[in-house]
């Protein structure tokens, strides 16, 4: 079990975070680079397990929140993240014992740790989706009864809104116009949680599954097999995961993205290699479904994500070109996410997409 995160496991990290991010997340190269700088700086941060958190800790989440192409133009600091955080603790009256991730996709996963290690706190070995979600309110931690808000968004000037609100949607309703405002990104901090009540909501092991995940990507746990089929064993042998097949194959050949609304939304269409076969990918922020030949094979939650076909690397929504030649990948969402009352706030109604969920294993055979 890895008990620190160093700068030498940033790479297999942020490129396992990059494929938990499902298309979303927003882009790994930064998130790298804030990891990388942060560690350096700082030193190696704790990885923490959840039953180590005391019924007292006090358990803050740090995250960006936006659309993804915004997020690469404006770009990120670990101070913009503090000053979130630091309103957060003194309008709740408690310090930081901890920090964890709200999402384990893309930047959210790379920038708590980076700010955990300039606080000299522990990370938490979890968060609050075991994949990447576009809206705040698609948590197990809301699902758990933990309140989202209050919750601070701030911005690259040192200016910041507290937002409270009764529900997780109203907190994520609210908190999406503030973004707009904020120029389409903004740092943040919400679900402030005890440990007793960190324990209880959030989903465990996704940091490590990351790193894993990242691992068998890049090669170094098995060089004699194929990229893809390194991911895919890992996947189908994790705790948290499972059902993982390669979907389809194929070059890209249509794309529509809109960025009208604080978010990224659009559909990749992919062709066969031999041009008899489709598949069509909608995403928001993260990729949603997948249709082969007009039929679903894969919905949300379950984790829909397009990778290079040859080197098995993520490949974010906004990274997404004509021509590239690409796999898609599927595999079951955690446990946690798969529940009739998680499957209210994740499942595919929230995403106003038809029919009920079907998880992968079922709809792809």
């Amino acid at each position: 079990m890895v008990e620190f995160l160093t700068v030498e496991m940033i790479d297999e990290l942020v490129t396992g975070a990059a494929f938990l991010g499902t298309g979303g997340g927003g882009d790994p190269y930064i998130g790298a680079l804030l990891c990388r700088e942060a560690l350096a700086q700082h030193g190696p941060v704790r990885l923490m397990q959840l039953d180590e958190l005391s019924d007292h800790d006090a358990v803050y989440t740090a995250a960006a929140m936006g659309a993804p192409t915004i997020l690469i133009e404006k770009l990120l600091s670990v101070e913009d993240a503090d000053g979130a955080v630091r309103a957060l603790e003194r309008h709740m009256g408690r310090t930081a014992t901890a920090i964890i991730a709200a999402e384990i996709g893309g930047i959210n996963a790379t920038l708590p740790i980076a700010y955990a290690a300039m606080r000299g706190l522990p990370i938490i070995d979890g968060d609050g989706m075991g994949r990447a979600f576009p809206a705040l309110n698609m948590t197990t931690y809301n699902v758990a009864g933990v309140g989202c808000a209050p919750l601070v968004l701030s911005d690259e000037f040192g200016d910041y809104s507290l937002v409270v609100a009764r529900t997780g949607l109203r907190a994520e309703q609210l908190a999406r116009s503030l973004v707009v405002e904020f120029g389409a990104s903004a740092t943040l901090s919400c679900y402030p949680m005890t440990g007793a009540e960190c324990r209880r909501a959030a989903v465990g092991g996704s940091i490590s599954a990351a790193l894993m995940i990242g691992t068998a990507i890049r090669g170094s746990s098995d060089e004699t097999a194929e990229p893809i089929d390194r991911l895919l064993a890992v996947l189908d042998n994790h705790p948290l995961y499972g059902g993982a097949r390669r979907l389809f194959d194929g070059k890209i050949t249509g794309l529509r993205r809109d960025t009208s609304r604080g978010w990224v939304l659009g559909r990749c269409e992919i062709e066969s290699l031999d041009g008899q076969r489709n598949a069509v990918v909608a995403f928001q922020n993260e990729n949603l479904s997948v249709e082969i030949d007009g039929v679903v094979r894969a919905i949300v939650p379950d984790l829909i994500t397009i990778v290079d076909r040859e080197t098995a690397q993520p490949i974010p929504t906004e990274a997404l070109r004509y021509g590239q030649r690409v796999a898609v990948i599927g595999c079951l969402a955690p446990a946690a996410l798969r529940t009739p009352e998680a499957l209210v706030v994740m499942g595919p109604a929230a995403f106003d997409l038809p029919g009920n969920y079907t998880p992968i294993d079922q709809l792809d055979g």
